[in-house]
């Protein structure tokens, strides 16, 4: 009974790893696309016939998964085993006839699909919404929005956005396409409108020092017969993605995030100032120097412990300059002044002053009080 219990976690572990493959399988090169690639081809080249055969062959595989899991059962006998589960042979005898009946349909819908060169294919068809036609011949196929596809996939300017191990998303200069196991979602940039309307936000990220922010985008097509889907993305994606859309991307009002790794840290920067002593100040505030906009609203006042009697040339330093900047512009500037590949180390790094170049760290950043 054992072996049986650790045949059947095995199995399901590994068929887990198979329909949503692991960082470590892909790194590993253990993916349907990497084992196949002789079979797929060049998707660089043909980038629409290739999820057309990656589509097929994915469904061929998972549809084997549960005709699999039985033949390791009578293979490695544990049949006595699964009798004493099920307490009913008849129970096993229609688990088996349908692990194979599951793969013969599939390949009865993918013999169907390869009907009039794929034409019936759900790729095929999404793309059959594009086909331009003046009569009732339909006298242009979507092979020819494919070979339009193929052609722009083939620029260096595209940009691919991996949401997950078995989905990306992938905007040309016309195109936004989703890729998923089965098929592929098209929809043409003149015609679609961008929405965001869902943002949230997830722990223990160590790309941006414990927590991460994805956002939802709804792409709807106005082209009949088009379907609208959702893209899924890191927010630090949705820059590329704005930059590269010819469409503008709407915004819903009660929808908030950060556009950029630099708009996140601001924030953290204001909201650890604020926890700080303010600095009681007489005179006139000035306009900040970085911005000329806002009033100079920070005064750098040495707070921390660092440098007392050590005379280490790293420790925080008095600065005596009078208050210059904004809370905005010097949260940039401290930015700036930090290691781009290490964004979780920016808050307990160390910065300059801009003008003296005394070391300062967030705890020195007091916000002025008037007095």
């Amino acid at each position: 009974m054992s072996a049986f219990l650790f045949y059947t976690l095995f199995y399901i572990l590994m068929s887990g790893c198979i329909i949503y493959p692991p960082t470590e399988f892909v790194s590993a090169g253990l993916t349907i696309k990497d084992i196949f690639s002789n079979l797929l081809g060049s998707e660089n080249e043909f980038f629409v016939q290739y999820h057309i055969r990656k589509s097929v062959i994915t469904l061929l595989i998972y549809s084997m998964l549960p005709f699999g899991y039985a033949f390791g059962l009578i293979l490695f006998g544990h049949i006595d085993a699964v009798n004493v589960l099920l307490s009913h042979v008849n129970l096993w005898s229609i688990f088996v006839t349908c692990s194979i009946l599951i793969p013969l349909y599939t390949l009865s819908k993918i013999l169907i699909w390869s009907m009039n060169n794929w034409s019936k294919h759900p790729i095929a068809k999404n793309l059959a919404v594009y086909c331009n036609s003046n009569n009732n011949n339909n006298s242009i196929p979507w092979t020819t929005v494919a070979s339009d596809i193929n052609v722009e996939y083939q620029r260096i300017d595209k940009i691919i956005l991996t949401t997950n191990s078995i989905t990306c998303v992938i905007a040309t200069d016309n195109w936004i396409i989703k890729v998923l196991p089965y098929t592929i979602m098209v929809a043409h940039q003149s015609d679609t409108a961008l929405i965001v309307n869902r943002s949230d936000t997830h722990e223990m990220s160590p790309v941006t020092g414990g927590e991460v922010q994805f956002i939802n985008i709804e792409v709807k097509p106005t082209r009949t017969g088009s379907q609208p889907f959702d893209i899924r993305l890191n927010v630090f994606d949705f820059k590329n993605l704005q930059d590269k859309v010819s469409r503008p991307i709407t915004i819903l009002q009660n929808i908030t995030f950060h556009k950029t790794l630099l708009d996140k840290f601001i924030d953290n920067f204001k909201e650890h100032v604020q926890e700080n002593p303010h600095y009681g100040y007489a005179e006139e505030l000035s306009q900040c120097i970085g911005c000329m906009q806002a009033l100079s609203n920070v005064k750098l006042h040495k707070q921390c412990s660092s440098g007392i009697g050590s005379g280490n040339p790293e420790d925080c330093m008095v600065c005596y300059c009078r208050p210059m900047w904004c809370i905005e512009c010097m949260a940039k500037w401290f930015a700036s002044r930090q290691d781009e590949n290490a964004p979780e180390t920016w808050l307990s790094s160390k910065c300059t002053c801009p003008v003296c170049r005394a070391r300062f760290c967030i705890l020195d950043v007091c916000l002025i009080q008037s007095i």
